[in-house]
């Protein structure tokens, strides 16, 4: 048995499901070993997609996602991809073909180009040590939450396998246990706290984390909340106030901002999901609670950080505070306060002036529309622009696996692949996609891949013929904005040649196509270009420029 086929078998049977890739020589190989195994190999018809399929499809499945590359240009084109997954601490292996003959064409310095986006470079060593490689590797993705690429040479590739060919299992690294004394510190913030706050970031959907600290909240009187990428963790719970940061509504940034105690857990607790420190009030004590001890106060300084993992810490102080005989208080939970949360704290409950007309449909009003049309089972993911704010907070989502935020590097053109990668994570839902026109575009190849894979993906194009972001940010009384301003384009008809169906959308009346699609159970595509309104920046652009 050759390395490159060792490498695919053991990867397979550690649990490898599903690769995402673009396959030349160098990973060929390796691809179809993983094939033969019984993994799902997903073709993209370009790595940057691939990359981002593979990054949402490990965030929205749970499992470590795998990026099949082949060496130097195949590696480059994904360095988008793999630096959003870094930054959001991703559990993705990146499997890599390395060309190591610096006279070769493919030839560069792929270590320190996965070290410099965030990313763990390894490297296949020896036809000996492959294995224990891949398996060091695969174990750092899953335990660490750590994007890792791991370079497979050429030559080594090649070579006779000689290590040991016992299958190889994977056994789950239990989470930190928090230390006593910070349990206990905690605890006593917990009691002088009467406006408790929590936030739970994705590091809270580890299993019993979400229950835990819904136990430990109630103990404590405190409301609950998330950042942007655990939407939906809490909507079950009456004392939910949404999501924490520039998305949240008037009602949830002024109850986060009156709050006495606010904990992250697993929460980077960072300028978006704090609105640069406005949503905490200078009296406030501030806990974080994380696995990674380098995320404790990285962005802002914190009255206590605990090492641990989430139900282990929220399960520790609710076995302290119960001891002392505290199994509930009111604390922010007052009659008044629930009766705001349920009246006016979704953005759909807030009224606005509808600007539709002259052709344009008010972004607050399609969003909203389309909210109650579409299925309550569903996988929404959104790309980045002016726009992102209307469909990340007007579409609802079922749970915190209901929405994919591929945002930590905030960069445009990713979000078709998100919603590709999403959707084959959650099957069971209807799959939507939200992008700007010129995000679209970027990333429009995959459009072909979605067709190709029969999805019922809903794309929803917020087509204001402008990089949005940057028009308000220099504003039209400042310098000239040629360069981001483009003619209308008929993204519509250039979908349909994909292979999709297609609406343009005006006023609220061209949404019907969308009912009689999802009638038909769709086995393609549907793109609506929606020609939006757009005089302004958003509520959550304003917050995020300061102006």
């Amino acid at each position: 048995m050759l390395v490159r086929d060792a490498i695919g078998y053991a990867l397979a049977d550690m649990g490898v499901s599903t690769v995402f890739g673009v396959v030349g020589s160098g990973n060929f190989h390796f691809t179809n070993a993983m094939i033969e195994r019984g993994a799902r190999f997903v073709a993209a018809r370009h790595e940057g997609g691939a990359a981002t399929m593979a990054d949402a499809y490990a965030r929205m499945s749970g499992e470590v996602g795998v990026l099949s590359l082949h060496q130097g240009c195949g590696y480059t084109n994904a360095i988008t991809g793999i630096a959003e997954a870094a930054k959001s601490n991703t559990p993705l292996l990146v499997l890599t073909a390395e060309a190591t003959e610096p006279t070769s064409n493919f030839f560069i310095d792929q270590e320190g180009i996965g070290n410099g986006v965030g990313a763990v470079s390894m490297r296949v060593r020896s036809p000996l040590t492959a294995l224990d490689d891949v398996t060091r590797a695969f174990n750092l993705c899953r335990d660490g939450q750590r994007t890792v690429v791991l370079n497979v040479p050429l030559d080594v590739q090649d070579m006779l396998f000689q290590g040991n060919t016992a299958k190889r299992t994977y056994v789950r690294a239990a989470a930190p246990q928090p230390a006593s004394d910070e349990v206990a510190r905690f605890a006593e913030l917990i009691l002088s706290a009467e406006r408790p706050v929590f936030v739970a970031g994705r590091g809270s959907r580890s299993r019993g984390s979400k229950e835990a600290v819904q136990v430990l909240a109630e103990q404590a009187g405190a409301l609950v909340a998330t950042s942007a990428v655990a939407r939906g963790m809490f909507n079950d719970d009456p004392w939910s106030i949404d999501v924490s940061g520039g998305f949240s509504s008037p009602l949830t940034a002024e109850l986060i901002a009156g709050a006495d105690l606010i904990v992250g857990f697993g929460c980077a607790l960072n300028m978006w999901t704090m609105r640069h420190g406005k949503l905490i009030a200078e009296d406030a004590s501030v806990v974080q609670v994380d696995t990674n001890p380098t995320a404790i106060g990285r962005h802002r300084d914190v009255t206590l950080g605990l090492f641990g993992g989430v139900a282990e810490t929220a399960e520790a102080t609710s076995a302290w505070l119960e001891a002392k005989g505290m199994t509930h208080r009111e604390g922010y939970r007052t009659a008044e306060v629930k009766s705001r949360i349920e009246t006016g704290l979704r953005w759909n409950q807030v009224a606005f002036d509808d600007e539709s007309g002259d052709g344009l449909i008010d972004p607050r009003t399609l969003s909203a529309t389309l909210n109650t049309m579409l299925p309550t089972e569903r996988i929404v993911s959104v790309d980045s622009g002016n726009f992102l704010g209307y469909p990340s907070m007007y579409l609802d989502v079922p749970d915190e696996y209901g929405f994919c935020f591929t945002q930590a590097f905030q960069s445009v053109g990713l979000g078709l692949a998100t919603g590709l990668g999403a959707a084959l994570a959650q099957p069971h839902r209807l799959p939507v996609v939200a992008c700007g026109d010129g995000g679209f575009l970027m990333g429009i190849s995959e459009l072909e891949t979605a067709v190709r894979l029969k999805l019922p993906l809903l794309v929803v194009v917020y087509n204001d013929s402008m990089y949005g972001a940057e028009v308000h940010h220099f504003g039209t009384d400042g310098p000239p904005l040629d360069s981001v301003t483009f003619p209308d384009t008929d993204i519509a008809a250039i979908a349909r040649g994909y292979g999709c169906e297609a609406a343009t959308v005006r006023n609220v009346t061209d949404l019907h196509p969308v009912e009689s699609w999802l009638a038909a159970d769709p086995d393609r595509p549907l793109v609506i270009d929606a020609k939006i309104v757009s005089r302004e920046g958003s509520w959550w652009l304003q917050e995020a420029f300061g102006h």
